[in-house]
């Protein structure tokens, strides 16, 4: 896609600060990082969101994941790994990506929600499971 900020890293066009890189997968540097070893990976091929990534794709990139963490606990001396992925609202850049953010102690990494927004437990769970 012409306009995608990822595709321009992938052409070259944008540099990075690359990490791995293969003929289906990229990861680099995010240059707004949360914490020390931030990373972004990619898919080179173009793909909006996670629906459109096929099972092979995800697997490999799953693989990159562990050997990401294993660099990271080696050379980072990190002490866990934060691994996210948005769909929709959220996804900033329109192009399939999964953020995968070290952890150490007392990174101030804190999940901040609105508890007030939150339903029971068990409605949740009546919905996602219930047929339609």
């Amino acid at each position: 896609m012409e306009d995608c900020i990822f595709c321009k890293i992938i052409h070259q066009e944008i540099p990075s600060e690359t990490i791995y890189e293969d003929e289906q997968v990229k990861v680099f540097l995010d240059i707004h990082p949360s914490t020390n070893g931030d990373a972004l990976l990619i898919p080179k091929k173009h793909i909006v969101t996670i629906d459109e990534v096929e099972e092979e794709l995800m697997l490999h990139m799953l693989k990159v994941i562990k050997e990401m963490k294993k660099r990271m606990e080696e050379q980072l001396d990190i002490k866990g790994l934060t691994i996210i992925q948005n769909n929709g609202c959220g996804q900033e850049v329109k192009h399939f990506h999964i953020h995968l953010t070290p952890r150490y102690p007392d990174d101030g990494m804190d999940h901040v929600y609105n508890k007030e927004n939150l339903i029971l437990i068990q409605e949740i769970k009546e919905k996602l499971t219930s047929k339609k």
